[in-house]
């Protein structure tokens, strides 16, 4: 159908919803606009779909939210157990994340799969520990990770927490064609609770998630002794990362954490920032302010469903801001050095990277005698080795990363996880201001210097 009568269609079919037909008024005298709304349907792919917020069937919405759930929910229907099993379903700061949440939720709900749902903000490694614990056959975050604020996203995980794989996304693309808006609505919500259909997720879960997290700590004695001087800026910015970070930094130690205050609270308009992205320096500037005027040791900042991580150092020099490929291979030494020192390095021990990833991380590995495999770009592909390690007994796995500030050292996660970089990156700061008075701005700089 053309765009412009697909257009009319919605003006006629969501007549009442009059939030969405002041949305379609707006652009009546802009073809461009209305062409670029309607010329296709906003895709599903392997990460899910991400798109800017708006009405039209290119845009994010209610009815876009509502029409996915309704295919994922019909696939579901197809797996043993899995409407029991039931869906996880979390969501970060962004605008209308808590709306299409519960949307997702209730549609899910209405064709009888069971759905777990967190009553507010979580990050994404979160999500993903939730449908491993919970035993889910899939789950749902609702985010667009770092990118503007006019974009809204919604990623689907299946039954190992890990990102959907291509066999499962095929299960919903091809019943997409098919699902039409008519059928993909929601169900009450007191309906759904009654049923026990819907079910609030408690504290317990989050209470699992960072005891998991804090199992990853390398050297907690040093993390307590060093946590009584280290000072930590961090900055959430504006996103899902401010309570579980500053949990995490509480309850290994480190007792000098000062948060950025205009972005410690959620807002999905990022008024502080261009993008609220880690891997650009301008998301730090007030973050840096702050560490400049404290003169602590360390910046942190986390995107805003808190699975990537930035740092920045104080130096003779200035403020430093270290990239991710830095990060990865300071963490990467720091767990392979600590570990075998204390004699845990398994003699099978594997690290994960990935092909645009520095070649650093395996001359640091080989010094260690740990076996580098590099993957494809994306996490999930670090996600398919940890299963493959589990299922062969092949390798132990001891970290992955990605050079665009993704880091993970657990199993119990399998994406990306912040909380669990941001407790190895405050402990590998501990271990070289204790062993050198450095920082790890000086530790990348060390870590050239050997593996050259």
């Amino acid at each position: 159908m053309e765009p412009i009568k697909l257009y009319e269609q919605w003006l006629h079919d969501f007549a009442d919803d009059a939030e969405t037909v002041q949305d379609l008024l707006a652009i009546k005298d802009d073809p461009k606009e209305i062409e670029d709304r309607f010329y296709r349907d906003l895709e599903f792919g392997t990460a899910g779909m991400r798109g800017v917020l708006g009405a039209g069937t290119n845009r994010l919405n209610k009815y876009n939210v509502r029409r996915v759930s309704r295919a994922l929910a019909k696939y579901i229907l197809t797996t043993p157990d899995g409407a029991e099993r039931g869906v996880a379903i979390a969501y970060d700061s962004r605008r209308k994340s808590t709306e299409f949440a519960k949307e997702a939720a209730l549609v899910l709900c209405a064709a009888g799969v069971k759905v777990f749902l967190y009553e507010s903000l979580r990050p994404v490694p979160v999500l993903s520990f939730t449908v491993r614990y919970l035993k889910c056959i899939a789950g749902i975050v609702i985010t667009a990770s770092h990118n503007p604020a006019q974009y809204n996203g919604y990623k689907v995980y299946w039954t190992d927490g890990a990102q959907m794989p291509p066999d499962s996304v095929k299960g919903i693309t091809d019943r997409l064609p098919d699902t039409t808006f008519a059928e993909s609505l929601p169900m009450d919500e007191q309906v759904a609770l009654d049923k026990g259909l819907l079910t609030y997720i408690g504290k317990d879960v989050d209470d699992a998630y960072i005891a998991a997290v804090k199992k990853l700590s390398v050297n907690p004695e040093l993390a307590r002794e060093m946590g009584e001087t280290l000072k930590i800026v961090y900055t959430p910015l504006h996103g899902s990362g401010n309570i579980p970070v500053r949990r995490i930094f509480d309850e290994i130690g480190m007792k000098h954490v000062y948060v950025v205050k205009e972005q410690e609270l959620p807002d999905g308009e990022f008024p502080t920032v261009k993008v609220p992205n880690p891997e650009d320096p301008a998301a730090f500037t007030l973050a840096l302010a702050m560490q400049k005027e404290l003169g602590a040791d360390l910046c942190v900042g986390t995107d805003p469903d808190c699975d990537r991580v930035g740092i920045a150092c104080m130096t003779d020099n200035g403020l430093r801001l270290l990239n991710g490929n830095q990060i990865g291979c300071i963490l990467l030494h720091y767990i392979l050095s600590q570990k075998k020192e204390r004699g845990e390095l398994p003699a099978n021990a594997a690290a994960v990277t990935t092909i645009v990833s520095t070649e650093m991380a395996r001359a640091i590995a080989e010094d260690y005698g740990v076996k580098l495999i590099k993957v494809l770009t994306g996490f999930k592909y670090i996600a398919e080795q940890i299963h493959l390690f589990e299922t062969t007994g092949c390798n132990t796995f001891m970290f992955g990363f990605e050079e665009s500030y993704g880091f993970l050292s657990g199993t119990d996660v399998r994406d990306k996880d912040g909380v669990n970089a941001c407790m190895l990156i405050a402990e590998a700061a501990s271990w070289y201001k204790k062993m050198y008075n450095k920082t790890l701005a000086d530790a990348i700089d060390m870590l050239y210097t050997a593996t050259r």
